[in-house]
C-alpha cells in the first residue's frame, strides 16, 4: 500500500469549519420545516456554528490542535437547542483527538472525526435511538473503512457521506438529524476544496452574515474562560475599571480587597485582560478556568444557600416567575433556546452556594444537562413537561433544604396529577 503523506494544516481547518456554517446557512429554514429535533432545529444549529467560527477570525493560533479545542470551546458553550448540543459534542471529540498537534495526517484526522462521532452519541439517550445518532453511526464505520485504506481527507469524508446515504433506509428521510448530519459533512468537505456556495463566509472580513433577516454571528460570541486574581497595592477607580473590563467580558466584578481590588470576569481574551492588569499592580491568585470544561467554583460569600434559577420567554412569565420566588431568570424560548453558556453564567453568581435549575421544556434538557455536567454538585436539575408542571415544582421549593434535596422534592411534586 502506498504511504498517504497528506497532512492537514489549521488553515484547512478553518476552511472546513467555515464550509460548514456557510452550507447551514444555506440549508437552516429547510432544516426548521423538518420534525425530530424540537423547535427550529435549523436556526438553533446555524447559531451554534456563529458561536464555533468566531474565535477563527482574530486567533493568531494556526495550529490544528489549538484552533479545533477553540472552536470545541465555543461550540460547547454557544451550543443551543438538542441538535447544537449534538454538533458541539463532536466538535469536542474531534479537538480531543486531534490535541497537541501542529499538523494531522489525514489519517490521524479521520480518527479524530470517529472520535467526535463518539462524543455525539454520548449526550443522546441510546433508546429509541434517534436517527441523528444512526446517521452517524454508519458516517464512522465508513470513515473508519476509509481511514484504513490511508485514503485522502476528501475521500475520507466522501465516503462518510456515501456511508451515511446509504443508512438513510433505515431512518426517517425528513428527519432534522439526519439532515444537520449531511448538511455538516458536506459543507466540511466544500470548505477543504474551496467550493463555497454561499458568500457568507468571510474570516477575513469579519464573518458577516450579509444576508438580510439572518442572525449575526457576532451576536453568538461567548465567553468561556473565567479569571479570578487580586492586584495588590492598587488605588483604581473600582466603577471605571468595571466599565473598561466589560469590554471584553459579559461578567466583570471589581471588589475591594485591603490594599487592592479583587478581579472577577469572564471573558474570551484572557491575554488581553492579564496584559492591562499588569499594569494596575502586583497580580496574586490568578486562576483562569475554561467554563466549557467539567470545574468546580465555590462562591465568594454567598447570599443564599440555595437559590432557583429558571428560563422566561418574554417580560410576562419573567415577572410571574419573581412574584413565585424564582431568583434568576434567563431569557430563551422553544424557538430561541438558552445557550449553555447563558446557563453556566447565570449559575457562576455568587447569589448562592447551589442552584436548582428548573426546564419547562423538552428543548431546554440538553442544554441543561451539559450545564449540569460541567458545574457538578453545584447545580441540580428539575426537568419538567411543560409551564404547569414547572409552577407545581416552584411552590414545592424550601430555602431551608440543601439543592439535590430541593431537587427530588420539585421533580416528585412536577410530575403530580
Amino acid at each position: 500500500m502506498t504511504r498517504n503523506s497528506e497532512v492537514i494544516t489549521g488553515s484547512d481547518f478553518k476552511r472546513m469549519v467555515s464550509g460548514a456554517y456557510s452550507e447551514f446557512l444555506l440549508e437552516y429554514e429547510q432544516i426548521n420545516g423538518l420534525k425530530g429535533a424540537g423547535h427550529l432545529p435549523g436556526t438553533h444549529i446555524l447559531r451554534t456554528m456563529g458561536a464555533a467560527v468566531m474565535p477563527l477570525a482574530e486567533t493568531k493560533d494556526d495550529s490544528i490542535g489549538g484552533l479545533s479545542r477553540r472552536v470545541a470551546t465555543a461550540a460547547i458553550f454557544g451550543a443551543r437547542g438538542s441538535a447544537g448540543i449534538v454538533l458541539a459534542q463532536m466538535f469536542r471529540g474531534l479537538s480531543k483527538g486531534l490535541s497537541g498537534k501542529y499538523n494531522a495526517t489525514s489519517s490521524e484526522f479521520g480518527k479524530a472525526f470517529q472520535y467526535g462521532i463518539l462524543y455525539a452519541q454520548r449526550v443522546v439517550p441510546e433508546k429509541p435511538e434517534r436517527p441523528i445518532i444512526t446517521v452517524a453511526k454508519a458516517v464512522a464505520k465508513g470513515a473508519y473503512h476509509a481511514v484504513r485504506a490511508n485514503l485522502p481527507i476528501t475521500e475520507i469524508l466522501q465516503a462518510a457521506i456515501e456511508a451515511g446515504e446509504a443508512s438513510l433506509e433505515r431512518v426517517d428521510h425528513e428527519d432534522a438529524g439526519a439532515r444537520i448530519m449531511f448538511n455538516f459533512l458536506s459543507g466540511c468537505l466544500k470548505g477543504l476544496d474551496g467550493n463555497f456556495v454561499s458568500p457568507a463566509v468571510s474570516l477575513s472580513l469579519g464573518l458577516e452574515a450579509g444576508q438580510p433577516g439572518l442572525q449575526d454571528p457576532r451576536e453568538d460570541l461567548v465567553r468561556p474562560y473565567c479569571v479570578r486574581f487580586t492586584v495588590l497595592n492598587t488605588r483604581v477607580d473600582i466603577p471605571a475599571l468595571e466599565r473598561h473590563l466589560r469590554e471584553h467580558s459579559s461578567f466583570a466584578l471589581v471588589e475591594r480587597h485591603e490594599k487592592g481590588v479583587e478581579v472577577h470576569l469572564h471573558t474570551d481574551h484572557v491575554g488581553k485582560v492579564i496584559e492591562q492588569a499588569v499594569g494596575w499592580g502586583p497580580l496574586k491568585n490568578l486562576h483562569v478556568t475554561n467554563m466549557s470544561e467539567s470545574h468546580v467554583l465555590g462562591a465568594h460569600g454567598a447570599l443564599m444557600k440555595v437559590a432557583l434559577l429558571a428560563v422566561a420567554e418574554n417580560k410576562v412569565q419573567a415577572r410571574e416567575l419573581q412574584e413565585a420566588g424564582v431568583h434568576v431568570i434567563v431569557n430563551g424560548s422553544e424557538d430561541a433556546c438558552p445557550s449553555v453558556g447563558e446557563l453556566v453564567n447565570a449559575a457562576h453568581s455568587d447569589l448562592a452556594s447551589a442552584y436548582v435549575m428548573i426546564s419547562w421544556s423538552r428543548d431546554f434538557r440538553l442544554a441543561f444537562q451539559q450545564a449540569k455536567r460541567l458545574l457538578g454538585e453545584r447545580v441540580e436539575l428539575v426537568l419538567c413537561e411543560n409551564k404547569m408542571q414547572q409552577a407545581r415544582a416552584i411552590k414545592a421549593f424550601d430555602p431551608h433544604e440543601d439543592a439535590a434535596a430541593n431537587a427530588r422534592v420539585m421533580q416528585q411534586a412536577s410530575e403530580e396529577a
